[in-house]
């Protein structure tokens, strides 16, 4: 190995470990919010529909930061926009945990919704246009898999501090406030992590106006891609944030304590990693195309089973593999969607994808609150996200063109 291609692998690993731990921070945000909605709805009596609120709401935060910070990273640089978001979801995080109304908590977890739909996007970019092409789809992967890591923490947590009585404040509140910690690491970005080359070697694209970069996605050239990509991001944001933001409360309402409910779903998410190692190895040995369909399918057979499963055996089987199919194709989407553009609207064209898939992370949390409300069973609200995911599938296959190894443009 010549001295150029230690050096380039360094620089690769510190870019993967330096964005994955940010990426991980946001995922346990995420997961611990599933927890702490199963807690709040014990604490503050909520009903079905309020607990909706709360996953709906950090998606529309999350649709408005990925909108704002993907159009603001194609003028600013990648770099400080992956830092902004960091903080701005660390600061809101941490004050959530000190409020005692609803209406509070809810605009609190808007603006952690908007720095984590920011900071997913172009994280991905920056990755993205920092390695080869030969490599590129597999570093985005396992970049995802940071993911995996923190919800296992957030899962860990949930699991030992939300239950426990020892805490002289509710346990949820001890979990928010831990989240809180990436506003420190957000100083380390700053000083350690170097912004896109790409983006750096294009001085032009900050001088680009904004409304210029929103309509460029869709030029003749990559409109077939953003249809495809707005398709997939919704059916996949839309399916994920209904499923995983439930997991802990559809386990108690299948009749486990909360504290075993929570076990489960720890369990549950071992599998994510699995998922993403996979999906990694296969990104780039059978290309981005394949392993979406494939995983997506995987996704969309395990909900139906884990929706109607009457025993814990099938549940948790399921459950394993509905997480590891799951966020395998969430690796391949976030590896996929920078591809489709040239540099000067790739944060623009990802965060406006992404955006789109918010709005379907809106509806579907507050699908199930509505349709738990009026006495759906679990098995009928599973069967919509299946066909979703299988749609998201079909928008791949009919539209969707293979971008493994292929230079960025």
């Amino acid at each position: 190995m010549s001295k150029k291609q230690k050096t380039s692998d360094i620089s690769r690993k510190k870019l993967l470990g330096v964005a994955g731990v940010g990426w991980m921070f946001d995922a346990m945000d995420v997961g611990i919010l599933s927890f702490v909605i199963a807690a709040l709805a014990v604490d503050w009596n909520l009903t079905s529909s309020q607990m909706g609120w709360i996953g709906s709401v950090n998606s529309i935060g999350m649709a408005v930061g990925a909108l704002v910070f993907g159009v603001l990273a194609d003028k600013v640089g990648r770099k400080k926009i992956f830092m902004w978001t960091l903080i701005l979801f660390s600061i809101a995080s941490g004050l959530s945990a000190i409020t005692t109304t609803l209406a509070v908590f809810l605009i609190l977890r808007f603006f952690v919704g908007m720095g984590l739909g920011g900071e997913l996007p172009v994280a991905s970019t920056l990755v993205s246009e920092s390695v080869e092409a030969k490599e590129r789809g597999r570093v985005v992967v396992l970049l995802e898999s940071f993911w995996a890591g923190g919800w296992l923490i957030a899962a860990l947590i949930s699991y030992f501090v939300i239950p426990s009585d020892i805490w002289p404040i509710e346990g949820w509140r001890v979990a928010l406030i831990l989240t809180a910690i990436p506003a420190f690491y957000a100083v380390y970005i700053r000083m350690h992590l170097p912004d896109s080359p790409q983006f750096s070697a294009k001085p032009e694209a900050k001088n680009r106006s904004i409304m210029k970069n929103i309509a460029g996605v869709w030029q003749k050239k990559y409109s077939r891609a953003t249809l495809m990509l707005w398709i997939l991001w919704f059916t996949v944001v839309f399916s994920y944030y209904g499923m995983f933001l439930w997991l802990p409360s559809v386990m108690v309402g299948k009749g486990f304590d909360l504290i075993t409910s929570f076990k489960y779903v720890l369990i549950m998410t071992l599998a994510q990693l699995p998922g993403y190692f996979t999906a990694a190895w296969f990104i780039e040995k059978w290309g981005r195309k394949f392993v979406l369909i494939t995983y997506l399918i995987g996704t969309a057979v395990s909900a139906f089973v884990f929706g109607n499963a009457e025993s814990v055996s099938v549940l948790l089987g399921a459950g394993i593999l509905l997480s590891f199919f799951n966020l395998g194709a969430w690796g391949a989407l976030y590896a996929y969607t920078p591809e489709q553009y040239p540099t000067v609207i790739r944060g623009t064209g990802a965060g406006m994808a992404a955006a789109v898939g918010r709005i379907g992370g809106i509806l579907g949390p507050l699908l199930v609150g509505y349709l738990l409300k009026a006495e759906y069973d679990i098995g009928y609200i599973f069967g919509i996200f299946c066909v979703s995911i299988i749609i998201g599938a079909f928008s791949v296959l009919l539209l969707g063109k293979e971008t493994k190894q292929i230079e960025l443009e």
